[in-house]
């Protein structure tokens, strides 16, 4: 798989395709539009052509099969959220990933459930540091 460092960034509606071609694995176009279709009533051809984009930038690799092109993720989803994250805390937090997390903290994004799962997760990297 490709690396998400080496890919152009990704826009929301593409987010939006990628996280349906993870979802499945393999899909069409068609496949990826009666979804979005059922969201926001998107046409059928801004998401062919934004799924051929996807392929263009190597977010995607395609095959065809009866006449209709399948496509596939070649970057994993982990790695793309873990490059976005890093790319964001980069630019919007000046490198400050303690920025990010009050950001969420402060901002209401987390639920009491997430912020304990955190706190568990700080101190579990914690006892692995020690």
């Amino acid at each position: 798989m490709s690396r998400p460092d080496d890919l152009p960034a990704l826009s929301e509606a593409q987010w939006e395709i990628m996280n349906l071609v993870w979802d499945r694995g393999e899909c069409s176009v068609a496949d990826v539009w009666k979804v979005l279709q059922e969201r926001r009533g998107v046409a059928r051809n801004t998401v062919q052509t934004l799924m051929i984009r996807l392929k263009e930038k190597g977010w995607l690799s395609a095959r065809e099969v009866d006449g209709a092109f399948l496509f596939t993720p070649t970057v994993s989803r982990d790695c793309s959220q873990q490059s976005t994250v890093q790319r964001l805390i980069e630019t919007v937090f000046n490198g400050s990933a303690e920025g990010l997390v009050l950001s969420l903290l402060h901002g209401g994004a987390l639920s009491t459930g997430e912020v304990e799962r955190l706190r568990r997760l700080i101190a579990s990297s914690r006892k692995k540091e020690s």
